[in-house]
């Protein structure tokens, strides 16, 4: 006790001598009215549930928030709710007038009011506005002023207020109440009791939250905030003391290690350290809709979320982006950061400022100080460098230098916009609106040494390279490279870039030396200098990150990083990481996206936790380390299904159920199954980061209908129209800008076949289809029936039709072959004619000669005639005996017919040559005298060959010889 009091007493000492001094770094708020979430205007409580969703008590009801959407569960009665709780089950307890319970969602996973106002007893059954709902182990205690309601095991208890409970709270494991005429009581065995030795009945406790190990620290409504250990308590001491004895207190409670959160009702809200230093103060000035706090939460990833009198506000508390403001009471574009000797300069549209630093302070934003303004810096601060241990502000006067918090003036003018120093020497060339200016280091700092001629341009942007080039640029005239004189007082030599050198224009240009390379950030993305052509080319390295998209503004950190700013968005090449497909990684970061002075953006890269981006209202600051390794658990939410027809129903509310209890993922036997008739669906998802609502993608994929996962996109819901029937899953995911993706979330259902899909419907129709098979097979046997009957009769009337024309065709074929055997035997014919003439009359013409020869022998009396004309005799008798003509007669013959000589030859072997010439002269039907001639024999002769052949032929006399012939060979 005496070590505890020692503790406060030193602790009133040390705040009695502190400056109320508040952190530099203020961090987003973002202000959510009632038309947003369509209800009541004043939020009195605030309670985050396992899932992530934040419920509000409303005058309107229940009040949810997901982060995308917004619902109101009202009470059955409509009554206002003022206070929240939530169980380990997920039950939210509420309580209104004259009604009490909670909601739980059903097996639909829609919220429903369960009521509990049949438990209590029926005298207690009307009563005003619960204020207070605390879990307090396994009890739920409701107050309302006149009573507190204790409920357990399905009982509730009753516990009357003497002179009006104002306030029921829990802190310490200890369950407190303040009743207006008893003071302090803590509930113990059952009941309530006093629990401090000093009288508190004069003090309205407002709030009770632990302080320390054995400590609670107590707010009070108008007398400030007292310690309690123990049994005893003691005013604790502050840097808000004098604020609070103006105003009044509506709670007090701790928001994290070290912190604790005042809300006042005029005055907005404090945070305040365990020392009761003050950290910061939120209200109106800061971006508070309004000074009165009904309550406050420090959510999952340790946001503040304010419940306003008129209003919701969320405070990015735990952001690595926060708002610096040099000046808090007048708004000054800032675009010049620079930490030089433990101090902060940032100059602005109006001045520069300077805070001081301590050496160890790591992140910047969290320092505490207050801004003062250098003195003779009135006007617009361009530019901050730091050269030779000095530090040098471009002023639209001309180059200031800065020491010890005051600035003089090094150059008459015009207006400076950098400086850069040249290599190996303490000189530094500036440049201003009407060219360069040449300084000179003197030892104690710069002198002006002139101007340097041969320039007379604005050159607002300069980058030096290793071969001792000045480059720099004109918004208009493009990129001007520059080489000086040896005494640096004059331009030797210049050359000036612009379309005809390979950049897209000569239009808003900038130049800067990066990784040893010459690189213009241009309106069509980046390019560098090739000095073998001296000209520009566009980027091969840049090229698959910016494409041609406008660079406003590039830099580089100590870590080789290169920050950038590309058309309003802030980003970073980090070098650090590398991706699948370089061996680096591109950050946006979409909080600071539009936030940049357009036409002057700035970055000052510090170190990995302290980057300054320029803004029109002071600086931003960035902790890039934390940035990166953000804890924050990235989660997506399945909020709503809608089967959507005539008329929408709501199937799902956002809660998975099971075993009474609120889980993650659905209870695979709580399927819904619907109808045919509803068969179009919406859905809505979500992520409780709430600080990250910029940087959110979703991508979904309904199993069962699509092949693959949606397009990354910002769209928080999505439909699908006249599904088939089938079981499908919807699923779900999320992911940031730092590429972190969370895991799936799924809803299954099943959309049922209408009635004509069922399978009692596809086996009447199998039943149906079969008998319609059955009788249509019977119905085509019949048709084949017929069809063959027809087919074969067909079949016979064209074969016979067919027989006919084959029968036509070949009487046809055979007339024409007959008329060609019978045009042939009658050539044939007529050429053995022709030849049998001509044999005839040769024979006669031969014999007459021979006849007339003898004649004239015997006339002449020639003696030994027969001798003289033997050789003209054997002359003749070879001629008739010459077996030429034969051969073509019976080749002839037996053409004509029927190859009667060569038959007659193998029926008759015994036929001699003449014999069958005999018979083939009868065939002809010759005269023996033609016959006697072609044989050259008598008629005589002609009949002895006659018998002759008969004979061989074994002819009877009955048997007519030609007749025989003719028959023989048919």
């Amino acid at each position: 006790m005496k070590k505890c009091i020692l503790f406060i007493l030193v602790l009133r000492a040390f705040i009695c001598t502190s400056i109320a001094q508040i952190t530099l770094g203020t961090p987003a708020i973002k202000n959510y009215t009632h038309d947003e979430y369509n209800a009541g205007s004043e939020i009195w409580d605030i309670k985050q549930g396992k899932n992530g969703l934040l419920y509000f008590a409303n005058d309107d009801g229940l009040l949810t928030f997901d982060g995308s959407y917004w619902k109101t569960y009202p009470l059955p009665n409509r009554s206002a709710i003022k206070s929240v709780a939530i169980d380990a089950t997920g039950k939210i307890y509420v309580g209104g007038q004259d009604e009490l319970g909670y909601f739980f969602p059903d097996d639909a996973g829609i919220l429903k009011f369960h009521s509990l106002k049949q438990l209590l007893p029926q005298k207690a059954r009307q009563f005003a506005d619960i204020w207070d709902i605390v879990i307090y182990k396994d009890e739920i205690f409701f107050r309302t002023i006149e009573c507190i309601f204790e409920l357990k095991n399905n009982v509730i208890r009753t516990f009357d207020a003497p002179g009006g409970w104002m306030l029921l709270s829990q802190a310490g494991g200890r369950l407190f109440a303040h009743d207006k005429d008893i003071g302090l009581v803590e509930f113990k065995d059952t009941r309530w009791q006093a629990c401090v030795k000093q009288p508190t009945t004069g003090l309205r406790v407002t709030g009770i939250t632990e302080f320390g190990r054995d400590t609670l620290l107590l707010a009070t409504r108008k007398n400030g905030l007292f310690f309690m250990s123990g049994v005893n308590l003691y005013k604790a001491p502050t840097a808000i003391d004098a604020a609070l004895q103006t105003d009044l207190v509506n709670f007090g409670q701790k928001i994290g290690n070290n912190r604790y959160a005042i809300g006042t009702s005029a005055k907005g809200i404090y945070i305040i350290d365990e020392k009761g230093r003050l950290i910061e103060q939120f209200s109106n000035r800061q971006g508070l809709q309004n000074n009165n706090i009904h309550s406050a939460l420090l959510d999952g990833d340790h946001n503040l979320w304010l419940g306003l009198e008129n209003g919701l506000d969320f405070i990015n508390y735990n952001t690595s982006v926060k708002h610096i403001y040099p000046n808090r009471e007048n708004q000054v574009k800032s675009n010049a950061v620079s930490i030089f000797n433990n101090k902060l300069y940032i100059g602005t549209s109006n001045g520069l400022y300077a805070v001081p630093l301590s050496p160890q302070q790591r992140d910047i934003s969290t320092a505490t100080g207050t801004f003062t303004e250098v003195e003779n810096t009135k006007g617009q601060v361009l530019s901050l460098t730091q050269i030779g241990g000095h530090l040098l502000a471009g002023h639209q006067d001309g180059v200031l230098q800065i020491d010890n918090n005051q600035a003089r003036a090094i150059t008459p003018g015009p207006g400076a916009w950098m400086m850069k120093a040249f290599p190996s020497s303490p000189d530094i060339i500036a440049g201003t609106y009407t060219g360069f200016q040449l300084l000179k280091y003197n030892g104690n700092g710069f002198s002006f040494e002139g101007k340097v001629d041969g320039i007379y341009e604005s050159l607002g942007n300069l980058a030096r390279d290793d071969n001792n080039y000045i480059w720099a640029t004109h918004p208009y005239r493009g990129i001007f490279k520059v080489q000086l004189s040896a005494d640096r007082k004059k331009v030797a030599l210049y050359t000036q870039y612009a379309e005809k050198s390979g950049l897209p224009s000569a239009l808003n240009n900038h130049v800067y030396l990066i990784k040893g390379k010459i690189i213009a950030s241009t309106e069509k993305g980046i390019y560098e200098y090739n000095a073998n052509k001296n000209n520009f080319i566009f980027s091969p390295f840049y090229a698959p990150i910016f494409s041609n998209a406008k660079i406003e503004y590039l830099t580089d950190d100590s870590k080789g990083n290169i920050w950038f700013i590309s058309n309003q968005r802030v980003g970073v090449i980090d070098f650090s990481k590398k991706s699948s497909s370089a061996p680096y990684t591109v950050i946006y970061f979409p909080e600071l996206a539009g936030q940049t002075v357009k036409g002057s953006e700035y970055i000052y890269p510090h170190d990995q936790e302290n980057i300054f981006i320029g803004s029109n209202n002071g600086v931003f600051h960035l902790n890039y380390r934390q940035y990166v390794s953000s804890e924050n658990k990235l989660n997506v939410l399945l909020t709503s299904v809608k089967a959507i027809a005539e008329k929408d129903s709501l199937i799902f509310g956002g809660y998975f159920v099971k075993g009474n209890q609120i889980v993650s993922a659905q209870n695979t036997k709580q399927v819904v199954s619907l109808s045919n008739h509803w068969n179009s669906f919406h859905f809505e998802y979500t992520s409780t980061l709430y600080a990250q609502k910029s940087n959110e993608e979703f991508t979904y994929k309904l199993i069962g209908f699509d092949q693959d996962w949606s397009k990354w996109s910002v769209k928080t819901e999505k439909d699908y129209t006249n599904l088939p029937h089938g079981r499908y899953t919807f699923s779900v995911r999320a992911r940031n800008n730092l590429g972190a993706a969370s895991a799936p979330v799924n809803y299954t259902f099943i959309v049922e076949p209408a009635w004509y899909q069922t399978i009692w419907a596809y086996l009447i129709y199998f039943a149906l289809f079969a008998y319609l098979v059955f009788l249509g097979i019977k119905y085509q046997q019949k048709r084949f029936d017929l069809h063959r009957q027809q087919h074969e009769e067909e079949q016979k009337r064209l074969s016979y039709l067919h027989s006919l024309e084959l029968d036509r065709n070949d009487k046809e074929i055979m007339a024409l072959k007959n008329d060609k055997l019978e045009a042939e035997l009658s050539y044939k014919n007529k050429e053995l004619a022709t030849l049998t003439m001509q044999m005839v009359d040769r024979g006669k013409l031969l014999l007459n000669i021979k006849d007339e020869l003898m004649v004239l022998i015997k006339k002449l009396n020639i003696p030994d005639a027969s001798y003289q004309f033997r050789s003209v005799f054997k002359l003749m008798s070879d001629t008739e005996k010459s077996d030429d003509d034969w051969d073509n007669f019976s080749m002839y013959f037996d053409q004509v017919h029927n190859n009667f000589l060569t038959t007659m030859k193998a029926k008759f072997p015994g036929l001699s040559s003449t014999d069958l010439k005999l018979c083939a002269y009868l065939r002809l039907n010759l005269s023996s005298k033609e016959i006697a001639q072609l044989l050259n024999i008598s008629l005589k002769g002609v009949e002895i060959s006659r018998y002759r052949v008969r004979k061989k032929l074994q002819l009877s006399t009955e048997t007519n010889l030609y007749d025989f012939l003719i028959e023989v060979t048919k």
